[in-house]
């Protein structure tokens, strides 16, 4: 008993990881350390903060095209076509302006930034009440600004009023990312009274800010027939069953709704009706995600209704609502009715054998398929046969994903000739981790078939954090065949235990220095 308690905290634990990769940015464009290196070795010609505003110089413009072709992009620059249209409000003299122009210059070198006149991207920078300030001054010299990112700084909560006070003069402005800036309520009512300001909106993130929960009306509210939002990003924000509800009456105005990502508010399953109501008037809809959302039974039940209209859906995440798995046959049926859909992200559902055979069923008509996530569902443990007519028609198929789905050796017998038969041949990622009832044997077959996955980057086989064990002689075959892989940069072996002969053989397998792959193993006997 307190080993497979251990297992389960294995699994909680990845869990936790893959949740934390799919939903946090990792790919912050201005960190602390982009700063400091920002400031470093500035030898490359800059494009001067006062001459991008003081437009209709000949020798700003030259300036500035060399600049383009001459200057690497820094993390977090935007590019975009320089604006040459004269909008900027003329001050009381030259002098003034280049007395303004130069502060706000600083204010960018010292966040490491560039100036740029249709992208303010300040995320994760770190700003604090006194770089705010500065940044508010900055708007008005920025009246073709179409982008404003200034997600994960804590000090935007309770501020918020002085941006949104500026709205008028970035009417243009089309990408809105507010993003784990611990906005108040306050501040969500202030900025419901200046999205009108922005008639031009595509995009809205509001992701990770709970107290946009309860408050979500005081937004949504400013939503007009023919908005064109396209993008509504509301991941963790403690959404109400009442904030759903009003979601739901919204959406039929959302014509042009894109994306709309309300993962992890585990709250607004009980509203899911009328969000489902809803969805059946976004006929654009392309990328939906429900992670962590607490879908009941009846919720799968309304949502089974509603994924036949969605034909242009291209991603559907369901994953991480354990109780859709012994009544999402229907639902899971009817994915058949989705043929442009390119990722399906279904882990950790409880899937029983029912729904699986439902769901194997229906992935047959995904031919589009790239991404296709099963981790977590015991039920296809000894049953990947069933998707052996899937695995053979996704030829697009890109990233799959069956850890901890209790795996036997047959299964991985049955994946190795598919391989072997090239009906993989453009998958770059393969997780097989947790999967502790393979044995030696299935491993080294696989091993011997891998080889065929030409385009592979990644690829891991990690044991659960309670299991060690020795690699058997599978290990020769897999560094024989990685000698063949020429996209493969990661290996997962997370406690799997080298023997003393077989780190000779890592070690001269890397003497040359040439191969750049990650060998994440259990250590050496």
């Amino acid at each position: 008993m307190v080993k497979l308690a251990e297992n389960d905290h294995g699994e909680n634990r990845k869990q936790q990881e893959d949740v934390l990769l799919e939903n946090t940015p990792n790919n912050f464009t201005m960190s602390q350390t982009g700063k400091n290196n920002s400031s470093e070795g500035e030898t490359k010609p800059q494009t001067s903060f006062v001459n991008t505003f003081l437009r209709g110089s000949k020798a700003e413009s030259r300036e500035e095209k060399n600049d383009l072709q001459t200057t690497d992009s820094q993390p977090g620059d935007c590019i975009q076509k320089t604006a040459t249209s004269d909008t900027a409000k003329p001050l009381s003299s030259e002098m003034e302006l280049r007395s303004s122009m130069e502060e706000n210059e600083r204010f960018l070198q010292k966040l490491g930034k560039k100036a740029v006149d249709k992208c303010l991207d300040l995320n994760n920078c770190g700003l604090t009440m006194a770089d705010m300030k500065e940044m508010v001054a900055l708007l008005p010299f920025l009246l073709d600004l179409e982008e404003l990112d200034i997600s994960w700084n804590d000090f935007v909560g309770g501020t918020l009023h002085s941006i949104t006070q500026q709205m008028h003069l970035v009417s243009k402005l089309k990408i809105l990312r507010l993003g784990s800036c611990r906005l108040t309520t306050d501040d969500i009512r202030a900025l419901g009274e200046a999205l009108e300001m922005i008639p031009e909106l595509e995009e809205l993130n509001l992701s990770w800010n709970s107290k946009v929960g309860g408050s979500l009306p005081l937004i949504l509210q400013k939503f007009q027939k023919g908005s064109k939002i396209q993008i509504l990003e509301l991941v963790d924000c403690a959404l109400t069953s009442e904030d759903g509800a009003f979601l739901g009456q919204v959406l039929p105005m959302l014509e042009s709704l894109e994306v709309l990502d309300l993962s992890m508010n585990r709250d607004i399953g009980g509203s899911l009706n009328s969000i489902a109501q809803g969805l059946k008037s976004t006929s654009n809809l392309k990328v939906l995600k429900l992670h962590s959302c607490g879908l009941s039974q009846m919720s799968v039940k309304i949502l089974a209704q509603v994924i036949p209209l969605l034909s242009n859906l291209q991603e559907l995440d369901l994953s991480a609502n354990k109780k859709m798995g012994n009544s999402s046959e229907n639902l899971l049926s009817r994915l058949r009715f989705l043929p442009a859909l390119k990722s399906l992200v279904i882990n950790n559902c409880a899937l029983e054998s029912e729904t699986f055979i439902a769901l194997a069923e229906a992935s047959v008509h995904l031919s589009a398929l790239e991404v296709f996530n099963l981790s977590w569902n015991k039920c296809v443990g000894g049953n990947l046969k069933l998707l052996l007519e899937t695995l053979k028609l996704s030829t697009s198929l890109q990233v799959l994903r069956l850890s901890s789905c209790s795996l036997v050796t047959e299964d991985v017998a049955l994946l190795a000739s598919v391989i072997q038969t090239g009906h993989l041949a453009k998958l770059r990622k393969l997780d097989l981790s947790y999967n502790d009832s393979i044995c030696d044997a299935g491993w080294t077959m696989f091993c011997q078939k891998v080889r065929f996955l030409k385009e592979l980057s990644e690829l891991d086989i990690s044991l659960r954090p309670s299991n060690f064990r020795d690699c058997g002689q599978w290990f020769r075959h897999l560094l024989c065949t990685v000698t063949k892989l020429p996209q493969i940069t990661e290996i997962g072996m997370k406690r799997w235990i080298l023997p003393a002969s077989q780190e000779e053989e890592l070690e001269w397998f890397d003497q040359d220095g040439k191969r750049s792959i990650h060998f994440d193993h259990g250590g050496f006997q």
